[in-house]
């Protein structure tokens, strides 16, 4: 049923392997109604982290770090700052992912060593990635047990001053929150639709021609359905999208996001 769902265009593949951690992936959902009369289990956060640590890591180099935000005041200042979603104030677990490149500079003084590739685009890519991959093992986990989360790319509306609100060092920087709690169940959970693996899947090299554009349609079609049946209104992908990458203004002050890197420290030569 969660392929069916995941690729409501009717272009599910015609055979996939089946496992439990494949069904639990193909069942992932932007959770963002959190059930706040529930607590959260004792060492949650711990057991995040440890499966958060347990993804790859680019030559062990370990260059992310992660913020706990449970107190309420902070989570509603970061929910200011990350275009004003409530449920970020709401959700009782507040994760910061950070690209973090301080924690080994410092080791690297402390070593009487000048780390000057920390200064470089690539390792700003390591960690960012890096991050990343930590991120999506912890959801991995969380949903493994439950409860439910989204991603808030949002905190890099302001990197600035999310920096300033967590105390963070010179060269790091919060790439972006997960809240995480309990979900309130109800069609606004539904597993969202993805575009056809016609349109993402290439063979030995990329496609020369053009994306399929009656794929597209179809999938157009899936992502106004799913958008009508869970309360946002008419919402085809492609008008989204167009929208969304249309200019710098679109992209709600994240276009300055090379000068906030430097403000922040990072050298990305």
């Amino acid at each position: 049923m969660s392929l069916e769902q995941r690729y409501a265009t009717g272009d599910a593949p015609d055979a996939i392997l089946h496992h439990p951690i494949i069904d639990a992936l193909l069942q992932h959902r932007s959770v963002r109604r959190f059930d706040t009369t529930r607590p959260l289990p004792p060492g949650l956060t711990e057991t995040l982290v440890a499966a958060a640590q347990s993804a790859a890591t680019s030559s062990n180099l370990q260059s992310w770090s992660v913020i706990a935000v449970t107190d309420p005041a902070r989570r509603a200042r970061l929910a200011s700052l990350a275009a004003g979603q409530g449920f970020v104030a709401e959700a009782p677990l507040f994760l910061v992912w950070v690209a973090d490149l301080s924690r080994n500079r410092a080791l690297g003084a402390g070593q009487g060593r000048d780390l000057t590739g920390l200064d470089y685009l690539e390792s700003f890519m390591v960690a960012a990635i890096d991050a990343a991959l930590a991120a999506q093992n912890a959801t991995v986990a969380l949903e493994a047990l439950g409860l439910g989360a989204c991603y808030i790319g949002a905190l890099r509306n302001h990197p600035e001053s999310v920096a300033q609100e967590l105390n963070l060092p010179p060269g790091a920087m919060g790439l972006f929150g997960m809240g995480i709690g309990w979900p309130v169940e109800g069609p606004h959970s539904a597993v969202k639709p993805r575009l056809p693996q016609s349109v993402v899947l290439h063979h030995e090299t990329y496609r020369a021609t053009p994306v399929d554009p009656q794929a597209v349609a179809r999938y157009d079609a899936a992502m106004e359905d799913f958008s009508q049946r869970v309360g946002q209104g008419s919402q085809p992908w492609l008008p989204r999208m167009l929208t969304r990458l249309a200019d710098a203004a679109a992209l709600s002050g994240r276009d300055r996001m090379r000068a906030a890197l430097t403000a922040l420290g990072f050298g990305l030569k």
